[in-house]
């Protein structure tokens, strides 16, 4: 009886350590440049096909904060997939090389959109992924990475950026929009200007884009990541709040999104 017993638990240990959210690397490339992403799911979705998300890394490159919310979006039933912009192992050393390596792909749309695009037909090829409910989030470089996605005419069901740039460089490219956007924003985040967020209105509303937008009183740029510091005078600064309220209105967008696909 205790050996029957035994066999029981190891049984249900081994089954609980299966059920964790498991993680693959991928390596996939534009012409010669080398990229690795992250593909994170559930297995115990497997059986099924799930909705893909696709998360699009800030200003410092693929690091473990998408890791960890691949994670969180796998937990919640998503197949995530954290692309990679920059190429495999080039990761900026401070704020400074960011800002530099950042530029580049923001004066360069379509460098820009081809790396994203790139990055959602390897989301598109994961096993268990449902490739008819699809979204894009992201953060900062990545939240204005999304929008770009989006404005590429990419066929994807909706996109979320979390204080991202808004601003509308190509505003004719609005009528490409598929996709549904939402858009979390720190009401005192001092990197993006009105002016910008006007245009990108104007953008979306002559191209009857399905947009809304959300402003986190107290909240400044950066403030899902914890390692932006506490402090808001540096204009880039965490906020717990902030960063729970939009991931509970990310979470409620997706619902709806997914939803309206069945």
């Amino acid at each position: 009886m205790r050996t029957v017993l035994a066999l029981l638990m190891v049984g249900v240990g081994f089954l609980s350590a299966n059920a964790e959210v498991q993680t693959k690397q991928v390596t996939y490339h534009d012409g010669d440049l080398v990229l690795e992403g992250l593909v994170v799911w559930d297995p115990a979705t497997a059986s099924k096909t799930s909705p893909g998300v696709l998360v699009v890394h800030q200003w410092m490159g693929q690091t473990a904060y998408e890791h960890r919310r691949c994670k969180q979006l796998a937990e919640l039933g998503y197949v995530a997939f954290a692309l990679d912009i920059y190429g495999k192992g080039n990761r900026p050393a401070d704020r400074q090389e960011a800002a530099k390596l950042s530029s580049t792909f923001k004066s360069n749309a379509e460098l820009y959109r081809r790396r994203l695009n790139l990055g959602l037909e390897q989301l598109l090829a994961q096993p268990g992924v449902d490739t008819k409910q699809i979204a894009a989030i992201g953060y900062c470089f990545g939240g204005k990475g999304v929008l770009e996605l989006a404005r590429s005419g990419a066929d994807v069901d909706g996109v979320v950026s979390f204080h991202g740039a808004l601003d509308s460089p190509q505003p004719e490219d609005g009528k490409n929009i598929k996709a549904k956007v939402l858009i979390c924003h720190g009401a005192d985040d001092p990197f993006v200007p009105e002016a910008d967020i006007d245009a990108m209105k104007k953008e979306f509303n002559d191209a009857n884009v399905d947009w809304q937008m959300i402003y986190y009183s107290g909240a400044v740029h950066s403030f899902t990541q914890p390692m932006a510091g506490n402090d808001n005078s540096q204009g880039a600064a965490y906020n717990a709040k902030a960063d729970h309220r939009s991931w509970i209105a990310m979470k409620s967008f997706f619902a709806e999104l997914f939803e309206s696909d069945k």
